[in-house]
């Protein structure tokens, strides 16, 4: 029996939005194959009234508009049964911040159900009785969440078993080891008087790997000294 694929549900006012740029290179490769599926659900389906609402003046006032609990509570229901396992996310820029960690378990799953907010935001009672879990992929504002649905969505699918060529090009990439990742050199030998560091051409693969790790630590405390912490590495040069 064919195991089911990695399903993404969207919900979404812009179901057209989808796959976007999700439909080519390799997750749009892996899509053809059927290694990942994806259905992006209307909101709007569930609207209220002849003109489909879907949101309303915000409760005590104030600015925007909010999405209707009871609208997005009967999408979701419809999208996810009772007993679908997958994680429910709410892209929000109040939610915690995206990791490569997270993004693994993510594609480790059986796929996610991404609810895309528009407006002013989201009633908190359909979080808290839907238990999304709100996730950011930045601290800045977008239109709405469907960019940041692509953007989790392409990190976990090119993690999916036969998407990327080799395991390796993955596991070395930054954030995979707690650091950001060394420089990468090819050919031509000499640019604009700029030459590849010649350790790279000696064929010594364990200075190699040496000078790759200690290029990602000297990267990793200049721009992201917060990593450098995490992972353990001094935060001042030694």
């Amino acid at each position: 029996m064919t195991p089911a694929p990695w399903t993404a549900t969207i919900l979404t006012l812009y179901p057209e939005m989808f796959p976007g740029p999700l439909g080519i290179s390799l997750s749009g490769d892996a899509l053809a194959r059927g290694t990942w599926a994806l259905e992006a659900r209307q909101i709007r389906d569930h609207g209220i009234g002849r003109h489909r609402a879907v949101d309303d003046t915000p409760s005590g006032g104030g600015a925007g508009m909010v999405l209707r609990c009871d609208v997005l509570g009967a999408a979701i229901d419809a999208a996810a049964s009772p007993g679908d396992t997958r994680p429910r996310l709410l892209m929000s820029p109040r939610g915690r911040p995206l990791t490569q960690a997270r993004v693994r378990e993510l594609a480790d799953g059986p796929g996610l159900v991404v609810v895309c907010g528009r407006f002013e935001g989201v009633d908190e009672r359909v979080i808290a009785a839907r238990q999304l879990e709100e996730v950011s992929i930045g601290d800045y504002i977008l239109s709405g969440g469907e960019m940041a649905a692509m953007v989790v969505l392409d990190a976990c699918i090119r993690l999916l078993p036969g998407v990327m060529g080799k395991s390796a090009s993955g596991e070395e990439e930054s954030f995979e080891g707690g650091l950001l990742e060394y420089p990468h050199y090819t050919r031509p030998r000499e640019w604009e008087g700029r030459a590849i560091p010649e350790i790279l051409n000696g064929g010594n693969h364990g200075a190699i790997a040496r000078w790759r790790r200690g290029e990602a630590e000297r990267i990793t405390r200049e721009r992201r000294p917060d990593l450098s912490v995490r992972s353990g590495m001094s935060s001042t040069k030694p």
